[in-house]
């Protein structure tokens, strides 16, 4: 297959079929794209899936950076929005993974609208912190561990009617003073408070 074909191929594959691929089918056939090509097919299995995919074996042994950015999407209540996650049972800040190429900005619109259906305009995100470190070690059902590097950001102007994707159960707003206790980004709340509080 010419390489327009093969990314042309991989796009008609269900996300199930992508991430079934053998190893050395997936290796075959995509050896030979350039690095833009790879970009452009990381882009259809999502970064981290693509990265996960191309270590084989070991997919699931190594822990990976991944960068992304998360929302703290305040109501005029002063209550924060929250999702109840499917894949882990737990209450979660909208937000996701980095593309290759894609500014933290562009990441954070991007997850609020498919996660919430929310919009929000870059005029309207105030960056809170760059969070890091062991705090953000997250082990995901399927044995993949990851660290996450986040851009944090607080928004308070947004529109459109709140409605949630397949990701998640429910998604409400909280009272700082009533939070859920099975939270997914417990760390990042606990840098917005204390930002807050300063």
């Amino acid at each position: 297959m010419e390489n327009k074909e093969v990314i042309d191929y991989i796009k008609t594959l269900t996300r199930q079929e992508q991430r079934n691929m053998p190893y050395e089918d997936f290796v075959k056939m995509i050896e030979n794209l350039s690095t833009e090509e790879m970009i452009e097919v990381s882009k259809i299995y999502g970064y981290p899936v693509f990265i996960r995919k191309c270590m084989g074996i070991l997919q699931h042994k190594i822990p990976i950076l991944q960068d992304g950015a998360a929302a703290i999407i305040e109501n005029q209540k002063g209550e924060i929005l929250l999702q109840s996650r499917k894949d882990n049972d737990k209450w979660g800040l909208p937000g996701g993974c980095q593309e290759a190429g894609e500014r933290f900005q562009d990441v954070v619109i991007r997850e609020i609208k498919e996660e919430t259906n929310l919009d929000v305009k870059e005029e309207d995100l105030e960056l809170i912190d760059i969070v890091s470190g062991l705090s953000r070690k997250n082990e995901y059902p399927n044995g993949d561990v990851v660290i996450n590097n986040t851009a944090l950001y607080h928004i308070t102007n947004y529109s459109g009617n709140l409605a949630w994707d397949e990701e998640s159960k429910d998604m409400k707003f909280f009272s700082l003073d009533n939070l859920p206790e099975n939270q997914n980004d417990p760390d990042l709340i606990k840098v917005y408070i204390n930002k807050k509080r300063k």
